[in-house]
Formats: C-alpha cells, structure tokens, sequence
C-alpha cells in the first residue's frame, strides 16, 4: 500500500508488514539525527520549567516564580500557533507551542494553588452590631 496524496491507499499489492520493512529500511543516519534534534526541540522549551514546578510543588512556596514569564510565554506560544494557520512552518516548532502552553497553564495553576494556600488567611469573623449612619 502506497500513500498517493490524499486519503485513500492505492493498492499495489504490497502486504502492510512490506510497507513497514521499506520504511524501516530507508532509516539512515541523518533521519535519525533529524528526529533526535526535533525531539530535543520539541521538549526542550519545556525541560526548565519541569525542576521548578517540582520543587515549588515540594516547599509549596511559589516564591521568586513570575507568573508574569507564564503570561508572556502563553501569548507567544499562542501567537506563534495562530501564525502557523497563515504561514505554515516546521511542525516540530507547532508542537513545541503547544507543549509550552500546556506547560505554561500547568505552572499557572499550581502557582495559584500554592499562593491561596500561603495567602489567604482566615481572620476572627466580625459582627457589625453598631447602627449605620
């Protein structure tokens, strides 16, 4: 089976499992060194980020994490994803946005999570018995 171009497969006869060895067999070394390095930059926008969400989450202290650079890099990331319906380019860099925003919003929300926790103090509870003027 060959891919023509469109959805359909044209039959030549070939069984699935010959398809495969074919492609199997046309691995080289810069194919491989290709997939290597769209790999690496695919996930490494993210790869910082993976130490400093761990150890927020471990001292539950945010502090010194910007959720400004969270900001930032959601409107880039979501910006560059736009661009990409107008003006196609590589798509390991479409799945590194897409990766970062993810990312991003997972930073986001334990950023949020741990500041509630520190922040938010419950204090005595009032009762206004005065009268208003």
């Amino acid at each position: 089976m060959v891919w023509n171009g469109t959805f359909h497969l044209k039959k030549t006869g070939k069984t699935p499992m010959d398809y495969i060895l074919e492609e199997v067999q046309e691995i080289t070394f810069s194919k491989v060194v290709k997939w290597i390095s769209s790999t690496v930059m695919i996930f490494g926008g993210v790869a910082p980020f993976i130490p400093q969400y761990r150890e927020i989450k471990r001292k539950n202290d945010a502090e010194g994490f910007s959720l400004y650079v969270c900001l930032v890099l959601l409107i880039a990331n979501t910006l560059r994803i736009l661009f990409w319906f107008g003006k196609r380019y590589e798509l390991p860099l479409l799945a590194q946005s897409m990766i970062m925003n993810v990312m991003m919003l997972l930073m986001i929300h334990l950023c949020v999570r741990v500041k509630n926790r520190s922040q938010i103090i419950r204090g005595p509870d009032r009762v206004f018995t005065g009268k208003y003027n």
